[in-house]
């Protein structure tokens, strides 16, 4: 698509962010494909917002030396956890003899990263996690409140519910509703809360009943809040998957390109932080 390479060769010029040390912190898994990607979402967030942030970018598994060289440009004082630091966290707190399932989810769908290579890094208690493919328009007042304060998960609200697995086995996994439609755009959860063994036991049950999903993330996200009161972001202010006039329109003040909406996000939508 040429939008998208376009966007990509374009992102080169955008100017550098800074990243405080003392700045709200925000996680991104990103690498090689993505983080051009993630610099426009930086750039429309600190358009946005006075406040200060504190970007920490997760490897994906695709760093090189060139690509810290460019964070280092574009993004200076931000923290990246590299693939070592990963697999020293992972030997810490989810090692592969106890965790085994996790760990070959781990090797086939990257998805699964913003859970296992995120919250096992030691520091922050809360982590909010924001997906790439996303532009800011307006001020995000309801995400800088809770990441001043958090106290409850964080959500996104989805244009549809994808879960990819059975509702009724989900509920039978948590033992409580799963909350509908919860989108993993921007998703706050506390790291300590996570238990890795339902965890475990809750992939390996999915998928040697139903099979393997695209969405397994954001339904073991879903799951691990099931019986927890979250802050719901509104689905009319951080838009999933935003149509035609939304994006030419700058609708709302989050958009969360999915789907259909990768067509005005490549070809028009980034070009206003240029």
């Amino acid at each position: 698509m040429n939008g998208r390479r376009e966007m990509e060769q374009r992102s080169l010029e955008l100017p550098p962010v800074v990243s405080h040390t003392n700045g709200l912190p925000i996680y991104f898994l990103t690498g090689k494909n993505y983080l051009y990607q993630t610099l426009y979402c930086i750039q429309s967030l600190i358009k946005s917002t006075a406040a200060q942030f504190k970007f920490i970018l997760v490897d994906d598994g695709s760093f090189n030396a060139a690509l810290m060289e460019r964070v280092a440009k574009q993004l200076p004082g931000a923290q990246v956890i590299t693939v070592k630091q990963i697999s020293e966290n992972l030997q810490n707190t989810l090692p592969e003899t106890r965790y085994p399932y996790l760990h070959k989810k781990r090797a086939v769908y990257p998805h699964i990263k913003k859970l296992t290579d995120v919250h096992t890094i030691p520091g922050d208690d809360w982590k909010l996690v924001l997906d790439s493919d996303m532009l800011f328009w307006h001020d995000p007042r309801e995400i800088i409140t809770w990441l001043y304060a958090p106290q409850q998960p964080l959500h996104m609200i989805d244009c549809t519910e994808a879960y990819g697995y059975p509702q009724q086995l989900m509920e039978q996994l948590t033992g409580a509703p799963v909350k509908p439609l919860l989108n993993v755009g921007a998703i706050g959860l506390k790291s300590e809360a996570i238990d890795w063994d339902k965890l475990e036991n809750w992939v390996k049950t999915l998928e040697e009943q139903e099979g393997t999903s695209y969405y397994l993330e954001q339904a073991l996200s879903a799951m691990m809040i099931a019986d927890t009161d979250a802050a719901v972001l509104k689905a009319g202010d951080y838009i999933v998957n935003p149509g035609p006039d939304q994006i030419k329109n700058k609708t709302g003040i989050l958009h969360h390109y999915v789907d259909l909406s990768k067509e005005g996000y490549f070809k028009q939508a980034w070009k206003h932080f240029l």
